[in-house]
């Protein structure tokens, strides 16, 4: 059994949505965690991932509209401060892709998510660490985890698209 942890250092947790459906807001979450325990050290079939983030770490680069993010609105970070998935199967598909299978909660909805994932490698690093890392993608629609602020302009333009997409890029360590 082998267990790898995110290193912050060199991952990113962003998801981009539609706004006013001409172009794309990306956002990233500057504080999460997780990791994957696997049965083999060096094949991820079968692996268990977990991860959470923070939703105060949320930031689009825009600060009033980060703020509309954490609000009631959208995330309530206050009463809902996290942001978690767990997987319940990794299935590997070829060589370097697998297919991500878990429950991803966002405020106090839980709903199964399917996810890409491209497995970019494993090689040592300067300092003795073996490290892998992922290219994680997929898509959920945010009115399903109660994030249903909406809004049309006075042309009758939708604000902000349901479908919101996860780009992960992730690196982990091999712990000892």
């Amino acid at each position: 059994m082998a267990i790898w942890t995110i290193d912050p250092t060199h991952s990113e947790v962003q998801f981009k949505v539609k706004h006013l459906m001409i172009s794309t807001v990306t956002g990233t979450f500057g504080t999460y965690e997780g990791g994957i325990e696997t049965a083999n050290d060096e094949d991820f079939a079968g692996a268990s991932v977990n991860f959470s983030a923070d939703i105060n770490s949320i930031s689009t680069g825009q600060e009033q509209r980060d703020g509309h993010l954490k609000s009631g609105d959208f995330f309530d970070a206050e009463k809902f401060p996290k942001l978690t998935f767990a997987s319940t199967s990794m299935v590997k598909k070829d060589e370097d892709s697998y297919t991500l299978e878990g429950n991803l909660t966002i405020k106090d909805v839980t709903k199964p998510v399917t996810l890409k994932v491209e497995f970019g490698g494993i090689m040592g690093d300067f300092y003795g660490n073996t490290k892998a890392g992922f290219d994680i993608s997929g898509k959920i629609n945010r009115q399903d985890f109660g994030l249903t602020w909406s809004a049309v302009t006075e042309a009758g333009g939708v604000v902000v698209s349901d479908e919101v997409k996860l780009v992960f890029n992730i690196q982990v360590a091999k712990q000892a």
